[in-house]
């Protein structure tokens, strides 16, 4: 009888063991599940969504000025680029198929180049026919209007000047 109650004993103690270790692991998957989503989205380099761009104003290549208050009514695609960056490069296309395929045309769709104007003169000629483009050296105002700490950077902006969505890819950004 008393080997009886020393094995119940012992497996209610394994028992409890293992539920805490359990309740750890748990815990653990969380905490994993949360940083892979982080990772998948990417670091934050924009604005991000429901935060307010703030004041810019800007002239385009085709000589045209762009500020915060005349965004178009349909939301405006961004795009911030950088010359020398692999990324961007690689992403640069994928910007181009949306900003083809974005409500509103061309009016609704504004590229950022920041860099000298001679380094960014190939993506000057792949963004013209599809966006509107400023170029800016030194941090412009537009880039620090939109909080760009990194390349590339995406965003959807409505015309009260909230940004939609932001990202460094553009999936999710599509309207």
């Amino acid at each position: 009888m008393q080997f009886l109650i020393a094995f119940v004993a012992i497996v209610g103690v394994l028992c409890a063991v293992d539920l805490v270790l359990s309740v750890g692991v748990i815990r653990r998957l969380r905490e994993h599940s949360e940083a892979l989503e982080a990772l998948r989205r990417g670091p934050s380099v924009m604005a991000p969504a429901g935060s307010a761009v703030g004041p810019f104003t800007a002239v385009t290549t085709d000589g045209e000025t762009v500020s915060d208050v005349t965004l178009p009514e349909t939301p405006t695609l961004v795009g911030v680029f950088s010359p020398g960056c692999p990324a961007c490069a690689e992403r640069l296309p994928s910007f181009v198929d949306a900003a083809e395929n974005h409500d509103g045309g061309r009016p609704a769709v504004l590229a950022v180049l920041a860099g000298r104007e001679e380094d960014v003169a190939a993506e000057r000629a792949a963004l013209e026919p599809v966006a509107r483009v400023v170029i800016e050296s030194g941090g412009g105002g537009l880039t620090r209007a939109l909080s760009v700490s990194g390349f590339p950077a995406f965003a959807l902006v409505d015309a009260s000047r909230r940004v939609l969505a932001s990202g460094t890819a553009m999936e999710g950004l599509r309207t």
